[in-house]
């Protein structure tokens, strides 16, 4: 009897831990994000946090990043490494960011060359996603005009918009705490960078 019991408290172990890890596998279902951008992005290396928050929750969000220092996004076009990349067909989504973009040029060149970004992003099936950014802390007055222009640029080439800007913007105004500024006063301290790979991840996993 006893023999029989430990047989079926096995077996039911067994069962148990095959549906467990069946349902691990289901929920760590892969995706390739691309990040093109500049310094905003690399510091603190913010794809890595992106994909370090997805690993905790159950998401396996594979993230690589096309960046350099001071580029916009037409620096990128330009440059042409973006288009191959995309047209590789190994991301499911692409996020762009350039400066704060407060002004007529940046809002410009967000709108315009955003279509750019869409077009070959939808010939390829990926989804295209824009970065909100922050402008420096001397230009706060500047801080609405950046959520404007990119919330304009995602609604006109009909895109996903990653509002860390406007997070930024309510935790400063809520709190007068202005600890996601590295003290250059413009990037990100590594407080800031998680905030943002929280807001980043959280919309992005919603649209896969």
């Amino acid at each position: 009897m006893i023999f029989k019991l430990s047989k079926y408290l096995l077996s039911l172990i067994f069962i148990l831990t095959l549906v467990y890890t069946t349902q691990g596998q289901v929920s760590k279902e892969s995706h390739s994000i691309l990040f093109i951008g500049n310094s905003l992005t690399y510091t603190n290396d913010l794809p890595l946090l992106v994909k370090t928050k997805a690993k905790y929750s159950g998401y396996n969000l594979e993230t690589e990043m096309l960046t350099e220092a001071n580029y916009s996004i037409s620096d990128h076009w330009k440059k042409g490494d973006v288009q191959k990349l995309i047209r590789s067909k190994k991301y499911d989504i692409v996020i762009i960011q350039q400066g704060p973009s407060s002004q007529t040029n940046g809002k410009k060149m967000l709108v315009e060359y955003g279509k750019r970004y869409t077009q070959i992003c939808k010939e390829n099936n990926v989804l295209l996603a824009f970065f909100m950014v922050w402008p420096s802390l001397d230009n706060y007055d500047t801080f609405n005009d950046v959520i404007k222009n990119y919330e304009l640029a995602a609604k006109e080439n009909n895109a996903i918009i990653l509002p860390v800007g406007k997070a930024w913007k309510t935790y400063f105004d809520k709190t007068k705490k202005f600890d996601y500024y590295a003290p250059d006063n413009f990037h990100p301290s590594l407080k800031g960078s998680k905030e943002a790979a929280k807001v980043i991840y959280k919309i992005i996993i919603s649209h896969i």
